[in-house]
Order: structure tokens, then C-alpha cells, then sequence
């Protein structure tokens, strides 16, 4: 037998190979999406589509302490709460999910679907409301836990809404399953969100606004009465980031020349609405 021939035992792995560096088959992450950007460039995949495979790629890398809305952030709802004093909240913050905690955040009892008030309201009989007659279990999940597990079983239990806790079993966020979706294909509207270009800026009352990231400095500027660099910065969202030192999560915020800027929706690549108040 010729001994330069490979032997039938490694001839598969030989052809394997072969084929592999033919095809230019990707051997890592890093080959595999500068490969789909390749393919982008080449207008084979739509920009979105491309970007929405980096947030798949991303999310199995991501845990849950990575965008989980901390808990100084949560909207709740008080186990002692009668239903007058709960619609405030719910109004005012237009979620359709609240936890409900027993004393302080960190004793969460259960869970209230906005949609179980409803049936109390068009009765007009709210002294029959009782909370144990709809509170909802709540599901408790560590920071640790990877997004992409938790997406699954999101989806196998038809959960909507998480309670994060730390490695003590203290409550230390929530997570929706709209926060997990958000970073594979972007922006999600919701009730924060600004529809219109022209709705960039939105007043909630008279010292709370609601600012679109792109809104150009110059309309910010004209809005507020204002002096930021336009030459520096072309949007509200770069000065922001640009104060912030680094990519801002939800809920963080920084003050500039006495403006709050308060982090209403971000990923993990930009950030996209913001919250402004006069401080």
C-alpha cells in the first residue's frame, strides 16, 4: 500500500476537511458573521435580517442580569392595596403585568393582569374585589440564567413576565419576554414609544418628556432652549451615551446642565428612548 495515501479510517475526516476549506465553511462565530456580513454586502441578506441573526447569536451569550429592569425600577402593586388605590398605578404606567409584594420589593406574593381588574370596573362593584381571587403565581428565575433558555421556556410555559433574583433569593428585577425579543429583532413599540418623526418629543406633563434617541440636537435644542454642541453630536442619544461614559441599560440615568435623562429603552447595540425631566 502506498503509505502517502491517507487510510480509509482518516479518508472521511481528509474529505471532510477538504470540503470545508472548498466551501470556505465558517469555523467559528467570528468567521460565521463576518461571512453573513459578507452576504449583507452582497445584498444576498436584507440589512434587518442580518441583524436580527446578530441578536439570536448575541442572546446565547447574554444572562438575564444583562437587561433585567432593576428592581428600583419596577412598577408594583401592594398586597394591603385596594382597587382605587391600585388604578393609579396601573393607568399611569400602561403596563398590562404588575408584581404585587407583601411590605417591600423584596417579597414578591404574586402576579395582577391589569385585564382581571376590567370585570370589577364595568360591574361597578368594586367592594367585591378580593385580591386572592385573582393573583397570579409568579415566576422566580436567577440572574445567572441565560436568555435563550429562558426564551424557551417563556414560550413552553406561556409566561409573559419573570422575577429575577439574586444567588440569596432576594428579588433583584423582572424581566419581560418582550426585554428577551427586543434583543434579537430591535425595538418593539410599546406605551412608551413615539409613532411619529414629528412626535420625536412628547410631553407627559409639564416637567416629563418622552425623547426619541435620533431626535437631531438641533430640535432638542429648539425645543428646551438648550445650548448643546451640534457639532459634536448629531442626536440626544450621543450626548447621553456620550455623559454616560458607556452604553446605558434601561433605567440608568445622568443629569446634564439640569436636564434628568432617564433610560427608557435600550439593547445591547444603541439606546432608543429616553425620559426627560428639568431637574
Amino acid at each position: 500500500m502506498n503509505e502517502d495515501l491517507p487510510s480509509p479510517s482518516e479518508h472521511g475526516s481528509w474529505l471532510e476537511r477538504l470540503a470545508k476549506a472548498l466551501i470556505g465553511a465558517p469555523s467559528d462565530r467570528k468567521q460565521l458573521l463576518e461571512t453573513l456580513r459578507n452576504a449583507q454586502r452582497q445584498n444576498v441578506l436584507d440589512p434587518d435580517v442580518l441583524s436580527m441573526i446578530e441578536g439570536a447569536l448575541q442572546v446565547s451569550d447574554m444572562q438575564v442580569r444583562d437587561i433585567m429592569i432593576p428592581r428600583v425600577q419596577m412598577e408594583t402593586l401592594n398586597d394591603t392595596d385596594t382597587l382605587e388605590e391600585m388604578l393609579p398605578t396601573i393607568i399611569e404606567s400602561g403596563h398590562s403585568r404588575f408584581p404585587v409584594v407583601s411590605d417591600r420589593k423584596d417579597t414578591v406574593v404574586g402576579l395582577i393582569l391589569a385585564k382581571d381588574l376590567l370585570r370589577y370596573l364595568a360591574d361597578g362593584d368594586r367592594r367585591s374585589f378580593t385580591l386572592k381571587d385573582i393573583l397570579r403565581p409568579a415566576v422566580f428565575i436567577p440572574e445567572s440564567k441565560r436568555l435563550n433558555v429562558l426564551l424557551s421556556e417563556f414560550r413552553r410555559n406561556r409566561n409573559h413576565m419573570a422575577i429575577v433574583v439574586d444567588e440569596y433569593g432576594a428579588v433583584s428585577g423582572l424581566i419581560t419576554i418582550e426585554d428577551v425579543l427586543e434583543q434579537i429583532v430591535g425595538e418593539i413599540d410599546d406605551e412608551h414609544d413615539v409613532d411619529e418623526v414629528e412626535n420625536a418629543i412628547l410631553a407627559q406633563d409639564d416637567n416629563r418628556f418622552t425623547v426619541k434617541a435620533l431626535t437631531p440636537l438641533e430640535d432638542f435644542n429648539e425645543y428646551f432652549g438648550t445650548r448643546f454642541d451640534e457639532e459634536e453630536f448629531d442626536t440626544v442619544g450621543g450626548l447621553v451615551v456620550k455623559h454616560f461614559g458607556h452604553l446605558p441599560s434601561k433605567g440608568e440615568t445622568v443629569v446634564i446642565d439640569g436636564l434628568e435623562f432617564r433610560v427608557l429603552k435600550a439593547d445591547a447595540r444603541r439606546v432608543q428612548l429616553l425620559e426627560v425631566r428639568r431637574v
